[in-house]
């Protein structure tokens, strides 16, 4: 897997106690964090962190700087689903042409649901302008406990697009979204996964004065679960 950026926070939350997200650089399944204020790290460090309350209302959240992740806290108001959304479309053109991956603009965008009181609701979509992964578990009726995830595409279902989904260890599956961009799956394990899909935009440009052939969208959602 390549590199990411991801949110960790607790699933649950309680109106009007404060909450704590970590946004993390790095490979999740191989243990890989890379440290703040280190050269990879600063590379794509110029992300912005929204929290979505249930009514669509959006707060920037300010950022302090930790040894291995960004600290941000918020509060919610209310009962339902809360979605942290961090965007980053503001890295510089990177040219892998002796991985035989070209030359590239890359495009991060990752998401975490927060349920607050009972039947939260299914996560926000906001990116209009790539990939984002959406947790729609709550209106799809799944069996077994499973989890349902759908995959957008500026704004529409991605079909078979490939979801890798990543815990510690070293473990991970991948799995292909239906016609409705969607996968489903079962977590047996008490652990908090994470689920990674991936595009290319097939289209060159110029940025920071620089020269990409495409881009290259990553999306993460972050999936804490306990064992079933």
């Amino acid at each position: 897997m390549a590199h990411a950026l991801w949110i960790e926070t607790a699933a649950a939350g309680k109106v009007n106690k404060k909450q704590e997200v970590k946004v993390f650089y790095g490979e999740y399944s191989y243990g890989i964090f890379e440290e703040v204020g280190g050269e990879t790290y600063n590379k794509v460090k110029d992300f912005e962190l929204w929290a979505i309350a249930p009514d669509g209302q959006k707060t920037l959240l300010a950022l302090t700087p930790q040894a291995k992740y960004y600290s941000a806290w918020f509060t919610p108001k209310a009962d339902g689903a809360y979605t942290l959304v961090l965007n980053n479309n503001k890295i510089d053109v990177l040219d892998f042409t002796k991985y035989n991956f070209g030359i590239f603009k890359t495009h991060y965008h990752a998401t975490a649901k927060v349920s607050v009181g009972k039947n939260a609701g299914e996560s926000a979509a906001v990116n209009p302008d790539g990939i984002t992964i959406t947790d729609v578990t709550a209106s799809t009726q799944a069996k077994d406990g499973a989890t349902t995830l759908r995959v957008l595409y500026k704004g529409k279902p991605a079909k078979d697009i490939e979801v890798a989904l990543e815990m510690g260890n070293h473990w991970g599956q991948k799995i292909k979204t239906d016609e409705k961009g969607e996968v489903s799956f079962t977590t047996p394990w008490k652990a908090t996964y994470l689920a990674e899909a991936t595009t290319k935009e097939e289209v060159p440009g110029t940025y920071n004065g620089k020269e990409y052939q495409f881009i290259w969208h990553c999306a993460t959602y972050t999936l804490p679960v306990a064992a079933k």
